[in-house]
Order: structure tokens, then C-alpha cells, then sequence
């Protein structure tokens, strides 16, 4: 039995001697439950919301300051003309517009009835259900105030419209996701293992001695990749139109362009860990639990990222495929060009850039 106790005594000593296993057994628990906790969540708040008031009464004043109060809406601006409508969604800066019209305050105290108008960004359809259903609900419960207060039957009709996506088709929202996602692992985890595993199998050496310029040899990595997945995207974008109904309302080209970039980013961040790693083993590792939680987390398709805490808003900003995944929407659904896209496609140009600089940093031409 003193042996049984000395053995067990033993493996504790181990496991804590050991800061991976600690990390393992205590901070992944940890960083799982905050990260899920505040990530995986339906609720939808602080969502953006321009005001369209042609009436600027009371009325309408006060249907306004119930959206103002509300935590699930953040009035973001005003507009002015129905000239602005298509620009606000066009730019991403708000989820909905109401719309209240110069008579709302005429129609409802002459005729009891009155008419206001919700316009909704469709592109996300889940969203958009969860907004029109927080929206009728401060009509009715302001509705309700007026009739308790007046005793005369009032009725406050909400016109909904869904913009780009009016019959609210689940494609729209995931196979830009799924596009990223796919895209992403598939073409990280491919090159991921390229060099390490020259290293593994030996043959590194008769690389190194060759008189390729080590910068040809790793670009020389990628390029076999690079073809591969513009034909994976072929068939990805083919799949989508002819089997899931997903229209490319934008410009085809302009869609394979930023899909292209985005495959260069993936390969670029696949060549970094495949530089910084000892083994295929844990190449894989990386590349596969490194970027398949953070990518389907911080994209942005199956999670709100406005939902999220700060600190995670902000490392969203470090994922590509969440660049990548607002590009694909406005090409697709929106069918908006390179003028409404350029930051994003900034961003992803960056990332591709500062990746292939480490990459090249980390490469070492001897093998001691």
C-alpha cells in the first residue's frame, strides 16, 4: 500500500512539475468557460439604428427615446432623405431604419391607426428576425402605455422590409461563413506541414545546399497550394449557386480577387507555423485547435461579434476570415464593388504581407 501511496505521490509531483499539463488542466478550462460564456449567446444588444423622423412631434419623439432606451438598440445617426437609405446599409453602419412618416401623429389621434415603417439588413437573417421581434415589442408596449392612458383604441402597425434577403433564407448567412472557415483551415493546415516535414524526413539538408534563394523555396511551397485552392473555390462557389440557391449578386471577379487574397493570407500563416514548429505532430496541432475555434468564433456567421465583450471585439480584429466574411457578403448578397470593400481588403492585404515577413523571418537556412 506505501508503494501504491509513493506512485501516486509520484504522478502528482509530475503533473505539477509540469506547467503545460497545469495550463492544460487549469487554464484551458478557464479561458473556455469566460470565452464561451460571453461568446455563445443569442441575444442580440447594442444593435445600430438609424431614425428616419419626417414627423419630429412628440409622438414620434417619444417612440425614439424607447428605442434610446433600449439595450438592444444604439441609435447611431439620423438621416434626412430617403436618398440615404440605400447608402447607410451599403456602408454596414446599421442593422435597421425606422422609418416614421410626417402624419404618424395625424393618422393616430384622427383615425386611431398609424403606420411605421422597419427596414431591416437581411443579409443576416437570424438577426434580422431577432431585431423585428425586439422592435414590434417597444411598439406594442408603447402602444399599450397610450390606450392605458387615453382609453381609446389605438393601433400602431409596423411595416417590416428586408433588405437583400426578403425572403430570409438561411444561405445568405452561412455559406459566406462556411467559405471562410473552409478556406481558411484547409489552406493554413496544407502548408502548415510543407517545410516542417522536410525537416522531419531529412531531405531540408540537399534543399539548403541548392542554389534556390531560400525566399524562391518557401514562396515555391505555396504556389502547388495557391492552385489548388482557387480550384477548391471553384467548386465551393459552384456547390453554393447551383445547390443552395446563393446568388453573386456583385462582380465574379471581384469575389475571386478577395478570395484569392484570402488564400494567400491562409497560406502565409500556414508557412509561419510550419516555420516554427519541430514536427508535423505539432504543426497540426496548431493549425487545426489554433484557428478552428478562434475562426468559427470570431467570424461573425454563427455569433454576434457585438455581443461580445471588448477585449474579444478586439481580437476579432486579428482573424482574417472575419474580414474575409464581410467582404463575401457585401460581393454576394449586396452586390457592392471595391469602393464599399477597400478597408477590409487593406486589412487582409496587411495581414498576408506581415505573415509572409515572419515567415521568412523565422525559415532558417542551417539546420543547427
Amino acid at each position: 500500500m506505501n508503494q501504491f501511496i509513493t506512485f501516486i505521490r509520484k504522478e502528482f509531483y509530475h503533473v505539477f512539475r509540469d506547467s503545460k499539463t497545469l495550463l492544460m488542466l487549469f487554464g484551458l478550462p478557464i479561458v473556455q468557460i469566460v470565452l464561451f460564456g460571453f461568446a455563445l449567446s443569442n441575444e442580440i444588444r447594442n444593435a445600430k439604428i438609424a431614425i428616419f423622423d419626417q414627423a419630429k412631434d412628440q409622438t414620434s419623439q417619444q417612440i425614439i427615446n424607447r428605442f434610446a432606451a433600449s439595450r438592444y438598440f444604439s441609435l447611431q445617426n439620423n438621416i434626412s432623405s430617403e436618398s440615404q437609405i440605400e447608402a447607410v446599409f451599403q456602408e454596414g453602419k446599421i442593422k435597421l431604419l425606422m422609418i416614421i412618416p410626417s402624419s404618424f401623429e395625424e393618422d393616430l389621434m384622427h383615425s386611431r391607426k398609424a403606420s411605421i415603417q422597419f427596414i431591416f439588413d437581411a443579409s443576416d437573417p437570424n438577426t434580422a428576425s431577432t431585431l423585428q421581434g425586439y422592435a414590434n415589442a417597444i411598439i406594442m408596449s408603447y402602444q399599450q402605455d397610450l390606450v392605458a392612458g387615453s382609453n381609446i383604441p389605438l393601433q400602431i402597425i409596423p411595416q417590416t422590409r428586408m433588405l437583400y434577403n426578403p425572403e430570409l433564407k438561411g444561405a445568405p448567412t452561412f455559406v459566406p461563413g462556411v467559405m471562410a472557415l473552409v478556406l481558411m483551415l484547409i489552406c493554413v493546415l496544407m502548408t502548415s506541414i510543407s517545410i516542417v516535414k522536410e525537416k522531419e524526413q531529412g531531405t531540408m539538408e540537399i534543399l539548403l545546399v541548392s542554389p534556390v534563394n531560400p525566399f524562391l523555396l518557401i514562396i515555391a511551397k505555396a504556389v502547388p497550394y495557391l492552385a489548388l485552392s482557387l480550384v477548391n473555390l471553384a467548386v465551393i462557389l459552384t456547390l453554393s449557386v447551383t445547390l443552395l440557391d446563393m446568388p453573386i449578386n456583385g462582380s465574379l471577379f471581384l469575389l475571386i480577387a478577395e478570395s484569392t487574397l484570402l488564400i494567400i493570407t491562409a497560406l502565409a500563416l500556414g508557412l509561419l507555423i510550419s516555420n516554427s514548429t519541430a514536427n508535423q505532430q505539432a504543426a497540426m496541432l496548431i493549425a487545426m485547435m489554433g484557428m478552428l475555434v478562434p475562426t468559427m468564433l470570431f467570424t461573425g456567421f454563427m455569433f454576434p461579434i457585438e455581443n461580445m465583450p471588448i477585449p474579444l471585439q478586439i481580437i476579432s480584429h486579428f482573424i482574417p476570415s472575419k474580414w474575409y466574411y464581410i467582404i463575401v457578403k457585401s460581393i454576394m448578397i449586396k452586390g457592392l464593388g471595391i469602393a464599399a470593400i477597400w478597408k477590409e481588403t487593406l486589412i487582409l492585404l496587411g495581414m498576408a504581407l506581415i505573415f509572409l515577413f515572419l515567415s521568412f523571418k523565422k525559415f532558417k537556412t542551417r539546420l543547427q
